[in-house]
């Protein structure tokens, strides 16, 4: 009877931490916090980047740490459905990807920099999954602003797979941005907010801990 409960309990801690498809509403924000993150980032020199690789709570808690990074938010985008939900979203129907969109100082930090972080951040051989986190939402991508974001993206990927660097092809995607939805609030700030949950722990952790090591010199 006892092994059957130590079963019993990995399964249901195997299902908590398996995606990032069944989120926590507990972390709290207060209000001044929540006031300032719904502001726009319009500073002269702060430039933007879109960047999706799998669960954006692992990529928002990454990109967060960098210098010159000033701001984070997780969203959708790359999508054919307006003003998308996250269920939506996770049902692999709208088209979207899970994306963090990044604000960054470029007297800082350069979007080649941002670039390097982003193929550290998570694996790009995988098609539409990392890890247990399974479905087109879940694809590599990168959406550029302008033309000179294409060509460094296009730039780096081909110099990477020449290079020889990744075991298997690279099958991010980079393509035009057109839209960034925005996800909903308790969303944000995802692995701040909620860092004991089993997801956190097992999941988000293990990579920001890794991109720490990588990434030391360019980190807060």
């Amino acid at each position: 009877m006892k092994q059957l409960r130590h079963i019993t309990s990995l399964f249901f801690l195997g299902m908590a931490i398996a995606s990032c498809a069944q989120p926590s509403k507990t972390g709290t924000m207060n209000t001044n916090d929540q006031a300032d993150k719904n502001k726009t980032v319009s500073q002269t020199g702060i430039d933007t980047a879109t960047f999706g690789g799998g669960c954006f709570w692992c990529m928002e808690a990454q990109f967060q740490l960098l210098k010159g990074v000033v701001k984070v938010e997780s969203g959708f985008a790359g999508g054919h459905v307006k003003n998308p939900s996250y269920h939506e979203v996770c049902n692999g129907t709208t088209g979207h990807a899970e994306v963090t969109q990044i604000y960054y100082d470029k007297s800082v930090i350069t979007f080649d920099q941002l670039l390097e972080a982003f193929w550290g951040a998570h694996d790009p051989t995988t098609l539409n999954r990392q890890g247990n986190d399974v479905g087109t939402q879940y694809r590599s991508i990168i959406l550029y602003h302008n033309p000179e974001q294409q060509r460094l993206a296009e730039g780096y990927k081909k110099r990477l797979t020449e290079s020889g660097a990744f075991s298997g092809p690279i099958v991010t995607e980079i393509a035009p941005f057109t839209v960034f939805y925005k996800a909903e609030n308790y969303h944000q700030d995802y692995f701040k907010e909620n860092g004991s949950e089993p997801y956190c722990q097992f999941v988000i952790a293990p990579k920001v801990e890794k991109f720490k090591k990588v990434f030391q010199s360019k980190l807060k």
